[in-house]
């Protein structure tokens, strides 16, 4: 999988959480068997930056620790009509993924484990987003927190 991260958090973020991000995104998209041009990105930020994108976007005027912007949303769009071969060399974006680091460090001291275990979840949790699981409803929540919990179990980052 093609991975951008940025850090926009002024260097807060070490360079072993920039890995993890990396590491454990490959890990999952190998687990959910994605083509090996699939792209997206991860924006790790600030409390004051996602609370902006959080009320532009969701309408909600506070931090929040994951956004997910899906590129490609099932809708009524019409579709492109291409060569085969052509389409199948195209990369698929996943679309985006913003979190902060600021409630990484919130969440993981509030529920007693360690910021790489918080960091791992709000990165798959998001991926998972990415790739149209939800918790909307009580059985796509159990399937998405299944899948969640078996990636981060198998990558090493449990409870």
């Amino acid at each position: 999988m093609d991975l951008t991260v940025y850090d926009e958090t002024n260097a807060q973020v070490s360079a072993d959480q920039l890995k993890l991000i990396k590491d454990i995104l490959q890990f999952a998209a190998k687990k959910l068997q994605l083509k090996a041009n699939t792209e997206m990105s991860v924006t790790i930020m600030n409390n004051p930056a996602i609370k902006k994108l959080n009320k532009q976007y969701r309408g909600v005027d506070r931090a929040t620790d994951v956004l997910s912007f899906a590129a490609e949303e099932s809708g009524d769009e019409t579709p492109i009509v291409m060569d085969p071969e052509l389409a199948a060399q195209l990369p698929e974006n996943l679309g985006d993924l913003f979190i902060s680091i600021d409630k990484v460090a919130e969440q993981a001291k509030f529920l007693g484990h360690s910021t790489d275990r918080e960091l791992g979840f709000l990165v798959v949790h998001g991926f998972l987003h990415l790739n149209g699981y939800d918790h909307e409803q009580p059985a796509d929540e159990r399937k998405m927190f299944e899948l969640q919990r078996t990636i981060l179990d198998d990558y090493g980052l449990t409870r």
